[in-house]
Formats: C-alpha cells, sequence, structure tokens
C-alpha cells in the first residue's frame, strides 16, 4: 500500500510541477540579427523564429550586424552567453558571412573559423547545453544561365566538418536556401531580399539593392528552413514548435 501512496504522490507532483523552460540562444550576424527600426524592412531570420514556439521556449536573439565568429568573442558577447546557459538551452551558432572576407577587419582564418565553432560547441556542452551548427545563409547570386552560385563553400565546409568531427547536429542552411533560390528563380527571388526602389521605403529614399540580407518574408522563409530542419533531426525541441489546432 505504501508503494501505491508513493507512486500517486510521484504522479501528482509531476503533473503540478509548472513545465520546464527552454531557452534557445542565437548567435551569428547580420543575417540573423534583430533589427532596428530605422533597418525596416530588412530583417534577421531570427526574428520570425522567434514566434514559432509555444510558451516553454524563449528565443534570445544575441546575433550582431558584422560580426564574425571571432570579433563576437573579442567583443565580450558571447561570455554572457556561457554565463547565462541552463541545462537543456539550445545554442544556435551561423557564422561565415564577415569570416569569409579578408578585405574586411571580422576576417578570419580557415583555421580560426574551425577553432572557433569547436569553441562555442566545447563551451556550450560544459553547460550541459545543446550546440547546433548553421552553415552561412546564402546570398543571392545567378549565373548567365539563371542557376544559383555558391559563395561560401569553403566556409561551409568547414563548419559541416566541425559537426561531422564533434558529433553536432547540423542545420545545412547554405545548401538549403540555394535550392529555394534555384526554385523561385532570379527574378522572384528579389522578393526575398531587401530589394527597393527609390521612393518605396521611406528608409531608404534612393532605393536599395541587397543580395545578402532579407525582406520581411525572405526571413520567414529561412526561420521556416531552420525549424524544419530541426524537426528533421528529432530535436527535443521540435516538440515545442507551435501547432495550430486542428479542426474537429
Amino acid at each position: 500500500m505504501k508503494y501505491l501512496f508513493a507512486f500517486i504522490f510521484l504522479f501528482l507532483v509531476a503533473f503540478s510541477l509548472p513545465p520546464k523552460k527552454i531557452n534557445v540562444w542565437l548567435i551569428g550576424d547580420s543575417t540573423m540579427a534583430n533589427k532596428e527600426t530605422k533597418a525596416y524592412p530588412e530583417t534577421g531570420w531570427g526574428m520570425p523564429f522567434a514566434y514559432f514556439f509555444d510558451s516553454t521556449v524563449t528565443v534570445d536573439n544575441r546575433a550582431k550586424n558584422g560580426r564574425s565568429t571571432q570579433s563576437f568573442i573579442d567583443e565580450k558577447l558571447w561570455q554572457p552567453v556561457v554565463d547565462n546557459l541552463n541545462e537543456g538551452d539550445y545554442v544556435l551558432v551561423q557564422f561565415g558571412h564577415n569570416d569569409e572576407v579578408p578585405t574586411k577587419k571580422t576576417y578570419t582564418t580557415e583555421e580560426q573559423f574551425k577553432n572557433n565553432l569547436i569553441r562555442y560547441v566545447n563551451e556550450t556542452r560544459s553547460k550541459k547545453a545543446l550546440p547546433v551548427l548553421i552553415t552561412p545563409v546564402a546570398r543571392r547570386k545567378f549565373d548567365s544561365t539563371g542557376h544559383v552560385v555558391g559563395t561560401h563553400e569553403v566556409y561551409s565546409d568547414i563548419v559541416r566538418s566541425v559537426a561531422k568531427q564533434l558529433n553536432v547536429p547540423l542545420i545545412d542552411l547554405d545548401r538549403k536556401s540555394q535550392a529555394l533560390l534555384e526554385k523561385i528563380g532570379p527574378e522572384n527571388s528579389k522578393l526575398l531580399y531587401n530589394h527597393l526602389q527609390p521612393g518605396e521605403h521611406p528608409n531608404y529614399p534612393e532605393g536599395k539593392i541587397d543580395d545578402t540580407h532579407f525582406s520581411e518574408l525572405g526571413a520567414r522563409k529561412i526561420a521556416e528552413i531552420v525549424l524544419q530542419e530541426i524537426k528533421s533531426l528529432k530535436l527535443a525541441l521540435a516538440e515545442h514548435i507551435y501547432q495550430p489546432a486542428t479542426k474537429k
């Protein structure tokens, strides 16, 4: 009888406890980052991403414009994340756009880039949190025949190799976003990026042609890719992605 009471007690306690809260930390560059009002309609994919989860999940987007794996560390943007990680949190890591350009002060060598990714993974795991590596999202670039041209081959391959080496879940956003661009083509893909005609938006009175940063539509489409990949990887986080109620 005492075992029965113990079972009933544990059952009641389990169902009376509030659900465990999960923090999803986003670290990366401008393609992921939250944007100031003055930048609209430019939108980082981390912005719509935050709205696709149930109430147990908090998305904390720490991505910043212009950052590389190294400058994110040097500017003390990474350490506060480490300090606040809890067991069961997720850290989604997406860099490359600024690491790979030799003319930028944020440039990192291939070896530095690899070592920085390894550091992010190891320090995340040291807090019993879960790292997810993401290849840099594609730029909009087509060749003369209308086919997508990749611009991140070397640094995307480094992300893939680190993910394999350390057995880290990988979201190959470079390939997935290239496939999206290929599907919708050179002209329609402009709708996904910050392409504006003169006078179309007060923030860009002279217009804008930007094949790196997203429009609101583009950011949502990229966020949807990331969410689908979380499901495909069968991460426990997938259970907390919002599901609309089905009609009976």
